[in-house]
């Protein structure tokens, strides 16, 4: 069987993602910070799917955690087929110049710096087969830039470059490069960006049907399905209700 590696996989996106390859039959190394929450995970994935899974407990915002949890897999695992680089976070909802600096630097350090690290260390593998897919998980907050989005929307207009020049500089390996985009989905996401105010995190999704994490794992897997000759280099995705990350209608 093939193998994904997933980060961010204890919930949302990365979760559903999880869950989507292993009843594909891929074989799976699930990333996260949560320790308990990553094992639950684990232990559903095998009992459900019967596949193998890896869990690998570690912050991606750390070069050295990221690099010697991928160092220490088997190297039978080492041979990562698709790697989703998902894990990310938005931090507030502020005026550029009312926002934290604690905030911006956990934002560049896990959306931006947490992806590049974990791709150096997962591309060898891809590079000495002649074969792989990456996978970044953008938002369509990475293509413009809406009021009081600044750093984060600068983090994803990041992943997006960043995703073009792997796309460029890995074609000589006939390694595939895929940005996905989404938009707004009701996830933790808007729960961790208000800090826990479930009522404020709540009202991003009224009044409209918003994506769900399941609909953006199934357009990630697609992605993997098509001939070795094919690649989607770049896929936005939105609910019907929203055209871009500044205009949704809620009615």
């Amino acid at each position: 069987m093939s193998i994904a590696l997933i980060t961010g996989a204890t919930s949302g996106f990365g979760k559903a993602i999880a869950i989507k390859f292993a009843a594909n039959n891929y074989n799976l190394i699930i990333t996260g910070r949560r320790a308990e929450r990553l094992q639950e995970l684990k232990d559903a994935l095998i009992s459900s799917y019967g596949i193998e899974v890896i869990a690998l407990c570690f912050d991606v915002r750390s070069r050295k955690a990221c690099f010697e949890a991928i160092e220490q897999l088997p190297a039978s695992w080492k041979a990562v087929d698709v790697l989703v680089n998902n894990a990310g976070l938005a931090l507030g909802r502020d005026y550029f110049d009312d926002a934290s600096l604690e905030d911006w630097d956990t934002m560049i350090d896990t959306n931006v710096k947490g992806l590049l690290y974990v791709s150096k260390a997962v591309i060898p593998s891809m590079v000495e087969r002649k074969k792989g897919h990456i996978i970044n998980i953008g938002s369509t907050a990475g293509k413009e830039v809406y009021e009081k989005g600044n750093t984060y929307c600068a983090t994803k207009h990041a992943v997006n470059a960043i995703s073009q020049g792997m796309r460029i500089d890995l074609l000589r390996h006939k390694i595939k490069v895929t940005a996905v985009h989404p938009g707004a989905a009701d996830t933790e996401f808007s729960n961790v960006r208000f800090k826990g105010d479930e009522d404020q995190a709540r009202k991003v999704y009224e009044g409209y049907d918003p994506l769900t994490a399941e609909d953006v794992a199934d357009v990630v897997y697609y992605t993997t399905t098509l001939p070795p000759h094919v690649c989607i280099n770049d896929l936005v995705m939105t609910c019907t209700a929203q055209a871009n990350s500044m205009y949704l209608y809620k009615g």
